[in-house]
């Protein structure tokens, strides 16, 4: 019963046992006691026990017969007691918490007893049986509370859990769980506002509070929080100007004000005031220059800078202006095969156009030379000649057209340099390779360098002559061999048809060229026993003119399949022969029938 439903009284209900109304439990089921002897379940005659008076264990009474026949008893109700010759219950052959039943009590053991579950439910004929209890059947959880049992054998009790359901939490197993409610988990605060709840008891409701990160607070709601504009780092004004926030609401953003010490008429609303003039509105600088104010709330920093073409800056002053002539004029000298030259930046019209050698000719200011040319192959022949190869010059009047050209049959030309020639050596040296063989440089670049390599299947390289090639007969003809279970060997590479076919151990015969060989078959068991015997299994070569077919055989009582060359993968259930070892009561188990040795009464 609760005797206040009040939402803010929770934990405060009772639970009484019906069969005795003195025995009251607060907060959670109470522990009830019940002899179910008192109600005499048993038959005339027979005594009863009831080992667990819980009233939560119910069923678990025990009644046995009267001597003789002490040793007949049945669980949760009246024991069969017989007088005949064989009652297979008489041995107890169910577990605790079962009752068993045999319903023909034959003189031979029949096995048909029967073990009946009585705590959970469940049956066997003949051995014990497998007994569920699902304990959440009982409803043992509290009020909006999930159970879960997630092991419903019998003999595990107690492991059921109680889960709180959202937005609760907290778990318990075996009894009621304790739910508490976080109310932080629902995100009542605002954003940028840290929620807190000192007590998350069910009862205690609406205690969370939300604090700002200026250090507002509020309980139970979200807080109203304010920010001042003028407070943030980096400061929002300029160096030498007052920043004022009129409204400091969260809501109430970008309304400050920055004001310029020096001049309070210049104010700037969310953002820096502009306190400083441009520098530049004087116009410090010269004709063809451009003035700098990189700053403006600062003095002194402004710049003259030249314009293009011109080059040069001059800080808080007119600049120095020069002009480099021959990026103007450069093109003139150029078409010409000359260069240009600006002696002096700084005055004008002294550039000039010079002659390159090997041409010679006196320069001329603002205008073209007069060179006189010379055949470059002249000056460069020995670049090329020093390297085995010719010099060319098309055209005497134009400069830095000679090349060096490479002397056939090697090709290649460079303009102005020792060209790199190239010579695939094998064009002149094809022939020396004979049939059978290919010429390969690999290197056009290098001398000597080629070699005749042997076409597969024969095998052999020699570097600027004739490879001596030898072939492995086997590669082509060990077919031959392979098929009549034999192998096949070429003593010589360099001699054709020595190839012979040999016979495989234990097989005997003497090789022969060119064919397979005549071998005498042995049985393979003769060798190859000593794998399986010891493993403790027997040999058996089905044909022997077949080699590679011997297998190992498992010997009864294991059995297994057979295995070809290697001992069988046998199985014994060991408990077949041993059953009759583990007296009355007992169970035999042979956990892993691959070992021996490791059987078990139970």
């Amino acid at each position: 019963s609760d005797p206040d439903t009040a939402a803010n009284k929770l934990h405060d209900f009772t639970c009484t046992c019906d069969n005795d109304m003195s025995i009251v439990k607060t907060d959670g089921p109470a522990t009830c006691t019940k002899d179910e002897c008192t109600s005499n379940p048993c038959a005339a005659g027979q005594t009863c026990e009831d080992p667990n008076k819980s009233a939560a264990v119910l069923k678990d009474f025990v009644c046995t017969c009267p001597a003789p026949n002490t040793m007949m008893t049945n669980v949760g109700g009246p024991a069969t007691c017989s007088t005949g010759s064989n009652d297979e219950c008489a041995s107890t052959p169910c577990p605790a918490g079962q009752s068993c039943t045999d319903p023909d009590k034959a003189s031979a053991p029949s096995m048909d007893f029967v073990c009946t579950c009585t705590t959970g439910s469940g049956t066997a004929t003949g051995t014990g049986a497998s007994c569920v209890l699902d304990e959440c059947d009982a409803n043992p959880c509290g009020a909006g509370q999930t159970c879960s049992d997630a092991d419903t054998s019998a003999a595990k009790l107690m492991d059921y859990v109680c889960t709180c359901t959202a937005p609760k939490s907290g778990t318990m197993t075996g009894g009621a769980a304790t739910c508490i409610l976080d109310e932080c988990t629902a995100m009542p605060c605002g954003t940028g506002q840290t929620c807190n709840d000192p007590d998350t008891a069910v009862s205690n409701t609406n205690d969370f509070t939300c604090t700002c990160g200026n250090g507002v607070v509020a309980t139970g709601t979200s807080a109203t929080c304010e920010i001042d504009e003028c407070a943030k780092t980096p400061a929002p004004c300029g160096t030498g100007q007052t920043c004022n926030d009129p409204n400091k609401a969260k809501n109430k953003q970008h309304d400050f004000t920055c004001t310029c010490d020096a001049d309070t008429s210049i104010v700037k609303v969310d953002g820096p005031a502009r306190c400083v003039k441009d520098e530049c509105d004087a116009m410090p600088c010269g004709m063809g220059q451009t003035c700098n104010d990189p700053d403006q709330t600062t003095t002194g920093d402004w710049t003259c800078d030249c314009n293009a073409p011109t080059t040069g800056s001059g800080m808080q002053a007119a600049a120095s202006c020069q002009i480099d002539e021959c990026i103007a004029n450069a093109g003139t000298c150029t078409a010409a095969g000359q260069t240009c030259n600006d002696p002096d930046m700084s005055v004008i019209g002294d550039w000039t156009c010079n002659c390159v050698a090997p041409s010679t000719g006196s320069p001329v200011s603002g205008g073209l030379a007069s060179c006189t040319q010379i055949g470059e192959c002249i000056a460069n022949s020995m670049i090329c000649t020093a390297a085995g190869q010719s010099c060319d010059d098309p055209d005497v009047l134009l400069n830095g057209d000679w090349t060096c050209n490479c002397i056939a049959p090697a090709n290649g030309s460079a303009n102005a340099m020792v060209a790199i020639c190239s010579l695939d050596e094998c064009v002149i040296n094809a022939v020396v390779c004979p049939m059978g063989q290919t010429c390969n440089d690999p290197n056009t670049a290098i001398t000597g360098d080629w070699t005749c390599d042997c076409v597969a299947p024969g095998s052999g390289s020699a570097v600027g002559a004739a490879a001596s090639c030898v072939v492995d007969e086997c590669i082509t003809n060990s077919g031959t061999c392979i098929t009549q279970g034999q192998t096949c060997n070429d003593p010589d590479y360099t001699i054709s048809g020595d190839w012979m076919c040999s016979c495989i151990a234990p097989a005997t015969g003497s090789p022969a060229v060119g064919s397979p060989a005549m071998c005498t078959q042995i049985g393979e068991c003769i060798t190859s026993s000593a794998t399986c015997s010891a493993a403790g299994q027997s040999c058996d070569d089905p044909d022997l003119m077949t080699p590679g077919d011997w297998t190992c055989n498992c010997i009864a009582p294991a059995t297994g399949t057979p295995s070809t060359l290697l001992p069988a993968v046998c199985t014994l259930d060991e408990c077949r022969i041993q059953n009759a070892t583990c007296p009355t009561g007992q169970t035999c188990n042979d956990p892993d029938q691959t070992v021996t040795g490791d059987w078990t009464c139970n």
